[in-house]
C-alpha cells in the first residue's frame, strides 16, 4: 500500500512486517539475522526471544549451533554495541562502524588521557596475533599486554584492542542457556577470511531502509551512531523513494518497501530488554507512542524485556525459573487498561514464550497486571 503521507500507525505496520513481527516467517536463522541487519546481543540471551518472535517453529538449538558453526557471530558493529550479525555481513558492518569506536575510544573518561599521544601500531601487531593464535579473555588480554608494554596502562591498552581490532566473542557464551567469560578472537581468524577492504555504506544504508523504513537521515544516524547520512541519503536519490510523515517530514526508502494497510492486525510480541525495533530511529513514535514514553520507554532497562501490544509498546515482563513443584511464572505490568480480548492473546504468546525458556516447567502461568478491560 503507498499513499503519499504516511500516519505513525502506518509506520508501525511497515516496521512490524520488515522486521518480521507482523507475522512469523518460516525463514532459516542465518538469513533472518541477515533480513533484520543484525539482533541486538550484548545481553547474550537477547537474540533467544527476539528470533523466536520473529520466526516460526524456532528452536533455539539451531541458532546456538549457527553459533558454533560460525554462520553468525557475535561482534560490535552498529553504534558500537554488540550485535549477532552473519558471518558475511560481520566483515562488512565491523569495517564501517570503525569512526564510531575511534570516538568512543577518544571521549573514553578513564582511558582516553592514558591513550592520547601513543602510537599503538606496536600494541596492534602483538595483540592481533596473539588473539588470532586462539581465543583469549580479557584478562588473558590485560596480562599479556602488561607483560609486554610494562611502562603503559594494561586496560587502556585493552580498550584499543577492542576498539581498533575485529574481534568476536566466540562460544560458549551466546549459546541458549550457557554462560561463560568475553573469550576472544580476530573475526579474520574465526571466519577465515579478510574484512571488506572497501564496504559499501551506500549499499549498507539502502538495506536499513529496506529493514526500518521509511526513514529520515537522522534514523539512520541512531541506527548506525554514524555522521554524514544526508550526503549519504542525497547520493542515493536515484534509488529510493520519498514520502512526508504525518510530522511533516521528509522520509526515504527503498522503491519496493513493504508498506502494509494500517488496519492490519498486529499480534502480541515480547521483545528482549534490547532490541533494534526500539533503538534504531531517532523519533520512536511509529513504536513507542507519547503516552506510553510518559510511562516507560525503551530507555529503561525492563526486568526482562518489551511487550508491543498492537505493535506498539505497553509494558513489560519477567519471568521466574520452575520452582520446587515446576511452576514458571511470566509477570507482564502492562501499562492502561486493556481488553480481555488482548489480555488472551498476551497470556497465550506468554505461556508459547515460558515453553522456550522455560522447557523443564511442568506449570506454567502468565500474570497480565494490572488486569483487563471488556
Amino acid at each position: 500500500m503507498a499513499t503519499d503521507v504516511l500516519t505513525d500507525r502506518a509506520l508501525n505496520r511497515a516496521l512490524l512486517a520488515r522486521q518480521l513481527l507482523l507475522d512469523r516467517v518460516d525463514r532459516p536463522v542465518a538469513d533472518a539475522v541477515a533480513d533484520v541487519v543484525g539482533v541486538q546481543a550484548q545481553e547474550p540471551q537477547n537474540p533467544y526471544v527476539g528470533l523466536w518472535s520473529r520466526l516460526t517453529a524456532f528452536d533455539p538449538a539451531v541458532l546456538s549451533q549457527a553459533l558454533v558453526d560460525r554462520q553468525v557471530v557475535r561482534i560490535v558493529v552498529m553504534r558500537g554495541t554488540i550485535h549477532l550479525v552473519t558471518a558475511d555481513d560481520a566483515l562488512v558492518l565491523r569495517p564501517l562502524a570503525q569512526p564510531v569506536l575511534d570516538g568512543e575510544m577518544a571521549r573514553h573518561r578513564d582511558h582516553a588521557p592514558k591513550l592520547a599521544g601513543l602510537d599503538l601500531a606496536p600494541v596492534m601487531a602483538f595483540a592481533e596475533p596473539f588473539l588470532a593464535e586462539q581465543p583469549r579473555t580479557g584478562p588473558q588480554l590485560r596480562a599479556a599486554l602488561a607483560d609486554e608494554f610494562p611502562d603503559l596502562d594494561a586496560p587502556a591498552l585493552g580498550l584499543a584492542c577492542r576498539n581498533l581490532l575485529a574481534l568476536v566473542q566466540v562460544p560458549p557464551r551466546g549459546l541458549f542457556r550457557r554462560g561463560g567469560p568475553v573469550t576472544l578472537t580476530t573475526a579474520q581468524a574465526w571466519l577465515g577470511r579478510p574484512l571488506d577492504p572497501a564496504p559499501d555504506l551506500d549499499a549498507v544504508v539502502l538495506r536499513y531502509l529496506r529493514a526500518f523504513g521509511p526513514a529520515t537521515p537522522a534514523d539512520v544516524s541512531t541506527w548506525s551512531r554514524l555522521t554524514g547520512m544526508r550526503e549519504v541519503i542525497d547520493r542515493l536519490a536515484p534509488h529510493v523513494r520519498t514520502q512526508t510523515d504525518e510530522h511533516g517530514r521528509t522520509l526515504y526508502d527503498v522503491p519496493d518497501g513493504l508498506l502494509p494497510d494500517p488496519d492490519t492486525p498486529a499480534s502480541p510480541r515480547f521483545l528482549p530488554e534490547y532490541d533494534n525495533v526500539l533503538l534504531s530511529h531517532g523519533d520512536r513514535r511509529r513504536v513507542v507512542t507519547d503516552e506510553i514514553k510518559a510511562v516507560i520507554t525503551p530507555d529503561d532497562r525492563p526486568p526482562k524485556g518489551w511487550l508491543l501490544v498492537d505493535g506498539f509498546l505497553r509494558g513489560t515482563w519477567s519471568h521466574t525459573e520452575p520452582d520446587d513443584h515446576g511452576r514458571s511464572t511470566l509477570t507482564v505490568p502492562v501499562s492502561g487498561r486493556i481488553t480481555k480480548k488482548a489480555a488472551a492473546a498476551i497470556e497465550a504468546e506468554g505461556r508459547r514464550l515460558l515453553k522456550v525458556l522455560t522447557p523443564e516447567a511442568t506449570e506454567r502461568d502468565v500474570r497480565v497486571l494490572p488486569g483487563s478491560d471488556a
